[in-house]
């Protein structure tokens, strides 16, 4: 059983692959139609705590699954994802524990459009409006591999969706609680309100004279246009900041809109406005949902998460022919062959791990560079410095990705001893105008 999680501000969205074999929200009690299980107000920010939380009601009422996608925000990723798989391990006795891993926030979105056939080769601006923040990823879909090449984050102190709600209920006179919140999300989720809200906001558009049209009414009190349509001046605002972060002004790859924002037409409009027409999910998609059904797909085996290191990694080396000296490259992991929380890959020929030697006595420099699939453009990643080792000594060169994202070298010797480990930080993704 696999399953992905989503771990958001006031709710835990829990997604599997149902009979019918496409991505659902798990049933679980308390959960709310369509938004998942609500969490405590303010658990949101404590997300290790609400992903336990959540996780031991989905095993108590229907099992601990053998595989979990966790959906984590792309800023903040790998400290995020440390402590989110160390939560779900400790919930387990050590032999029990399920197959953990983490997947950013645009992967995660990607993927279910990869999998319907949606997007295809190229880039892609996925922007993730939630409660919390405005997050845009540029994205390059390369072959398999989809790479994060620019963000960026516009997160103000109220939160970005969550000041929004807080400013509509401030608006009607309503108190900003858990209560209220509830009500407003209880409205939202009537047939017609999202069409109602845009119609309303629409008109008061070209007639200021109906902004006092009524657009929901909640608790006995009337949200109307132009509050909303203050409200949601928050709104574009932010994303325009975040998309101005990721794409210098310029403009941006064809536009994704994920998220619980996402589900409001005038932001989506204002979107299109900016950057031209927005990818449609697929038929029948909540944007809210987006990233943890595109979890559930990848937790199931139905597509690849495309988060496999998109580039070569090489080292240099040096090598003696009839005696004299001669300087090469070699390769030690080829373009898309790395997987974060993966397995260490070791440099290979004709299948055979390649034996590398150490520079006898001293200790030498290392260089770490990446190359892209074209083989036209490198990057630097490190100098490193090697320990030297004796005539005889051999050991096996690899790289290999923390799920974190944290990339190490690992020189592994032949036949018996320790591994040693060189980090090597995040490598880079993207090589435009980077050249040999």
């Amino acid at each position: 059983m696999a399953i992905a999680m989503d771990i958001g501000t006031r709710y835990a969205r829990i997604a599997r692959i149902g009979h019918d074999g496409a991505p659902e929200l798990a049933a679980l009690p308390g959960s709310v139609p369509g938004e998942g299980l609500p969490l405590q107000t303010g658990a949101g920010s404590h997300r290790s705590a609400s992903l336990r939380t959540a996780y031991t009601a989905y095993c108590a009422h229907i099992g601990a699954p053998d595989r979990v996608v966790l959906v984590v925000p792309q800023e903040g990723r790998a400290d995020y994802a440390r402590r989110a798989v160390d939560t779900l391990t400790a919930a387990h006795d050590a032999d029990r524990a399920p197959e953990i891993r983490a997947l950013s926030t645009p992967h995660a979105v990607l993927a279910l459009l990869r999998h319907t056939g949606t997007v295809t080769a190229g880039r892609y601006t996925v922007c993730d409006l939630g409660a919390t923040a405005a997050e845009v990823s540029v994205c390059a879909l390369t072959g398999a591999s989809v790479a994060v090449v620019a963000g960026g984050r516009y997160a103000p102190p109220d939160g970005y969706g969550a000041g929004f709600d807080a400013a509509l209920l401030a608006g009607a006179g309503l108190p900003d609680d858990e209560q209220a919140h509830r009500a407003l999300a209880a409205v939202r989720a009537e047939d017609g309100a999202g069409l109602r809200l845009e119609l309303a906001v629409g008109r008061a558009e070209r007639d200021p004279e109906r902004y006092d049209d009524p657009v929901h009414q909640v608790s006995g009190r009337e949200i109307t246009a132009g509050v909303v349509r203050r409200a949601l001046g928050r709104l574009t605002a932010g994303a325009d900041r975040a998309l101005d972060d990721a794409v210098g002004g310029t403009s941006a790859p064809p536009v994704i809109a994920a998220g619980g924002m996402a589900r409001l037409r005038p932001l989506e409009r204002h979107l299109a406005a900016r950057q031209g027409a927005v990818v449609a999910l697929p038929t029948g998609t909540d944007p809210a949902l987006a990233a943890v059904f595109g979890a559930a797909l990848v937790a199931a085996g139905r597509i690849d998460p495309g988060d496999r290191y998109p580039h070569a990694v090489c080292v240099a080396t040096h090598r003696t022919v009839g005696g004299e000296p001669h300087s090469e490259e070699l390769v030690i992991t080829p373009a898309g062959a790395l997987e974060p929380g993966g397995p260490t890959v070791f440099a290979e020929h004709a299948g055979h791990r390649v034996r590398v030697r150490p520079g006898v006595g001293a200790s030498r420099p290392v260089r770490v560079r990446v190359r892209d699939t074209d083989g036209r453009a490198t990057a630097p990643v490190s100098i490193l410095t090697v320990p030297g080792g004796s005539p005889g000594d051999r050991f096996h060169v690899g790289v290999r990705i923390d799920a974190d994202g944290t990339a190490r070298l690992v020189l592994h010797p032949v036949g018996s001893g320790t591994p040693a480990e060189f980090p090597l930080g995040t490598l880079p993704t993207d090589l435009k105008g980077a050249r040999s």
